[in-house]
């Protein structure tokens, strides 16, 4: 004698799979950081990295800048 099948078996005795028929995906979580007011993302670059950037740049360009004119000098 065949038993027939329970789409909605307990869940106390089912391990979580939620892609058989009849099961509930897991609900949505009220504390996400998608939660609080909106604000408009920042543009740009704060001033301290790009200051950084910029003095290194500089210093790499006045390094090579020297040597080629030690090499003319030569």
């Amino acid at each position: 004698m065949t038993v027939p099948s329970n789409p909605d078996p307990d869940p106390l005795n089912t391990i979580e799979d939620t892609s058989r028929p009849g099961a509930t995906p897991p609900a949505e979580s009220g504390t996400s950081t998608g939660t609080g007011p909106y604000r408009p993302p920042r543009r740009g670059w704060a001033a301290g990295p790009l200051l950084i950037i910029w003095s290194l740049a500089v210093v790499f360009a006045l390094f090579f800048l020297v040597y080629a004119i030690i090499l003319i000098a030569d």
